[in-house]
């Protein structure tokens, strides 16, 4: 498709549960392997999966909920059986023995092919979530962005 233009794919990360999120991630790295242009947008509990670690909001609700929703890849757990953090290093260690690609990774490899990792704005202000508290590479776009995106694209995901 180098003299055409090409076509898209466009998935809304809300949760913030690792199997849903690496279940994103997997869609995003095929569809991109499938040269398709491919745009993330996370929102709410999702923006856990691109952040660089703990948050550090101005208000006391701020701070409370930093403490509450430690974020970046490591701290993800899965939507069931977490059982208090034991459920997510269950299901690391399994998937380690299976050789599944890391959480990590698998965003890594996102990045590395172009997908486009876009915050919500309006989710971030009430969450009190800074731009410089993302990975590399995140852009900050409203509900805007993603419907430009979603509208040009051959399918869409609700995560």
């Amino acid at each position: 498709m180098s003299d055409e233009a090409k076509e898209k794919a466009s998935i809304i990360v809300m949760s913030g549960d690792l199997d849903k999120v690496m279940g994103a991630f997997i869609i995003a790295n095929g569809a991109a392997a499938f040269d398709l242009q491919v745009t993330m947008f996370f929102t709410f509990w999702g923006l856990k999966a691109i952040q660089k670690g703990n948050l550090t909001g101005k208000s006391l609700m701020g701070r409370m909920l930093g403490l509450m929703n430690r974020g970046g890849v490591e701290a993800i757990g899965p939507s069931r059986l977490n059982m208090g953090g034991m459920g997510r290093w269950m299901f690391k260690k399994m998937m380690k023995e299976k050789k599944v690609t890391p959480l990590s990774v698998l965003v890594r490899q996102a990045k590395e092919q172009g997908v486009r990792l876009v915050a919500c704005e309006m989710s971030c202000n009430v969450m009190e979530i800074r731009k410089e508290d993302f990975i590399d590479g995140v852009e900050m776009g409203g509900v805007a962005t993603f419907i430009a995106e979603a509208s040009e694209s051959k399918f869409s995901l609700f995560i």
